[in-house]
């Protein structure tokens, strides 16, 4: 349901045009608000919705989204990852385990 209304507000504000380009800055000028303020919950929504926008606009639907969303984090969640000791830099899963495709 919250897709969906975000859908149709997302529609009726900016229109159903794509701009990959808009929406990575607008991601990119979010990050820099997280990292200016890292326990601002406002600007970690503001990276999920824009996430969510850019899915629909690349023509997924709310149901696909939120499928993809669950399957995703389920295959997150059967990997092993790799925490660096280095706090800066990202924990990656293990490549060296992953089935082939």
């Amino acid at each position: 349901d919250y897709i969906q209304k975000h859908i149709g507000w997302s529609q009726s504000t900016f229109g159903k045009s794509m701009s990959t380009h808009r929406l990575t800055n607008h991601i990119r000028k979010e990050l820099l608000e997280i990292e200016a303020a890292p326990h601002d919950l406002e600007e970690w929504c503001d990276v999920i919705i824009l996430g969510i926008d850019g899915a629909w606009r690349s023509g997924y639907t709310a149901p696909a989204i939120a499928a993809m969303l669950e399957a995703k984090q389920a295959k997150n969640q059967a990997r092993v990852f790799l925490v660096p000791d280095d706090p800066t830099q990202p924990a990656e899963h293990d490549r060296t385990r992953e089935e082939p495709v």
